[in-house]
């Protein structure tokens, strides 16, 4: 198997980046539908399985990639793992600049001289959001990246039972469920990377520095299933490819059935929670996203039912490129003011507001703005698709 792809993980990648671009561009935050909305504290809704599933699915990716090194520490390697990691944290980061710079140019207050504004707009670093969740992809992605080429693959399981064990007695401890700034995560992230410069939910940052530990372990869970998945180094006959893509079926099974039933289990003394990122979060997560794949696999690479899949195709094959590119068309639609009547009014007040809400309720009109904006989006995806051009971070 290991020299033949699997569709189904670019199938399950391209529904986590398409599911990311749906929940994160409502017409109004004000009208969303209960499952595209996350949970307020505790509890788990559709919305909160996307960006964990694309993580799983990167630590899987990562067990791939390193394998070319035989997960050697060589210069190579180290080359590569760190100039990913610094070109996905610093694109994080751009566009959380890019979107001040957009939103302030768009309101800046009358008077200010075109150097002024520019200057204003421009300079917003001392107020700006340093983790996010590209920022939270490359930590993962290097961390778990020096671990593969470091330890064992029995150590790693003891790493990943350290962190997420570490984590789940720290929350306990330390006031790790209590939505407020007296939480330990509060406590540490305002520590580090003060006030200012993170995400301001009750003095929480949902990617923030400490809740990026269990994050690590999350990749490396992926990162396991990878080397259960494509373990085989030798190419196999095509008569055994089925063989194969069953007997891996039922391992991602077995795999998810046990780590989502112990989430949930665990849940009764570790809450599921997205925005400290809980060792239940973790396992239950992981175990839906390991059996989802095992499904995919057999609907895919199994049964031959594939021509359904060719929309979420063009969003895995180019994912982070596709999910940027949502970000930046989002800050845009929101900045960029057009005449209207005697004012003006953004793209998402025009086509939401003036346009949607004509003819349906406003839930259902927010709705449909942010499938038509994931549509927009694989337009353009579907033409690099087509022309086989991937754009790699």
């Amino acid at each position: 198997m290991s020299n033949h792809r699997i569709l189904a993980l670019d199938i399950l990648r391209g529904i986590t980046i398409a599911g990311m671009i749906l929940v994160n561009n409502p017409g109004s935050w004000a009208h969303i539908y209960a499952p595209l909305s996350h949970a307020e504290w505790n509890g788990l809704t559709p919305t909160d399985l996307v960006f964990p599933f694309f993580m799983f699915i990167m630590g899987i990716s990562t067990y791939i990639s390193l394998r070319k090194f035989d997960f050697a520490l060589t210069r190579d390697s180290v080359i590569k793992v760190l100039r990913r990691t610094l070109f996905i944290f610093l694109t994080g980061m751009a566009i959380g600049w890019f979107s001040r710079f957009c939103f302030y140019w768009a309101s800046a207050p009358e008077g200010l001289t075109f150097l002024e504004k520019l200057w204003n707009a421009s300079w917003t670093f001392d107020r700006m959001r340093i983790f996010g969740v590209m920022q939270r992809l490359a930590l993962c992605y290097c961390a778990v990246s020096f671990a593969a080429m470091t330890l064992k693959r029995r150590q790693i399981l003891w790493l990943i039972a350290l962190l997420l064990g570490g984590y789940g007695i720290l929350l306990l401890t330390a006031n790790g469920y209590v939505y407020g700034e007296e939480n330990i995560v509060s406590i540490v992230d305002r520590a580090i990377l003060t006030p200012a410069h993170m995400y301001r939910d009750n003095g929480i940052d949902p990617e923030g520095l400490l809740s990026t530990l269990p994050a690590i372990a999350h990749v490396l869970i992926g990162f396991c299933v990878g080397s259960v998945m494509m373990g085989d180094k030798t190419a196999p006959r095509e008569t055994d490819r089925k063989r194969l893509l069953d007997d891996h079926i039922i391992k991602l099974f077995l795999i998810g059935t046990a780590l989502t039933f112990a989430g949930f289990l665990l849940s009764y003394g570790l809450p599921i929670n997205k925005k400290i990122w809980s060792p239940t979060y973790v396992l239950t997560t992981c175990g839906l996203a390991s059996s989802l794949l095992a499904l995919l696999i057999w609907i895919i690479d199994v049964k031959g039912w594939k021509r359904w899949s060719v929309f979420f195709e063009a969003f895995g094959v180019n994912p982070l490129y596709l999910y940027v590119q949502g970000g930046v068309l989002s800050i845009l639609f929101g900045a960029i003011r057009i005449p209207w009547g005697e004012g003006s009014i953004n793209v998402i007040g025009l086509v939401y507001g003036k346009f949607l809400l004509g003819f349906l309720p406003a839930t259902a009109a927010s709705c449909v703005y942010a499938l038509l904006f994931v549509t927009l989006n694989w337009c353009i995806g579907y033409q690099l698709y087509k022309r086989r051009i991937y754009i790699k971070f």
